[in-house]
């Protein structure tokens, strides 16, 4: 069963979210998202940028590391901090090699119409860190609140 769970303490609210690996539910971080940035009052930049890195983040976790199994889970959570947001996604896979990926911006690579999202997690987000073999990626955004 997929499941939004948000826990609240004195001065944070941490949301956590666990679904299967199916692309229709993307749905679902999606409204988490929008909730968290009307929630923090954030711009229409960075509403994008957090809306574009995390969802691909939540792609490549569906389709790359738990290979659109629907038995596979994928976890999303979300933690503010003073002054930045930040996003942990997590998937069943066997993870990858982070360190070595073809740049997408190279004349060999510019027309193959895959291999862009690390990129644009990278390109969009303050912080990028992979954990658990990539497995595991944190994203974070340093917010200037409306």
């Amino acid at each position: 069963m997929d499941t939004l769970q948000t826990v609240t303490t004195p001065d944070l609210k941490k949301r956590r979210i666990a679904f299967s690996s199916t692309t229709d539910n993307i749905v679902l971080v999606e409204k988490m998202i929008d909730d968290i940035c009307s929630e923090f009052d954030l711009d229409e930049n960075n509403y994008g940028n957090i809306l574009v890195a995390v969802t691909e983040a939540v792609n490549n976790a569906i389709y790359h590391g738990n290979k659109l199994n629907p038995s596979k889970k994928v976890r999303v959570s979300f933690e503010p901090g003073e002054d930045k947001l930040s996003f942990t996604v997590e998937d069943e896979g066997m993870g990858f090699d982070y360190n070595n990926l073809p740049d997408p911006t190279s004349a060999e690579n510019i027309e193959k119409p895959y291999g862009r999202g690390i990129f644009l997690i990278k390109n969009l987000s303050d912080g990028v860190t992979f954990l658990n073999s990539g497995r595991t990626v944190e994203i974070s955004f340093f917010v200037g609140r409306n």
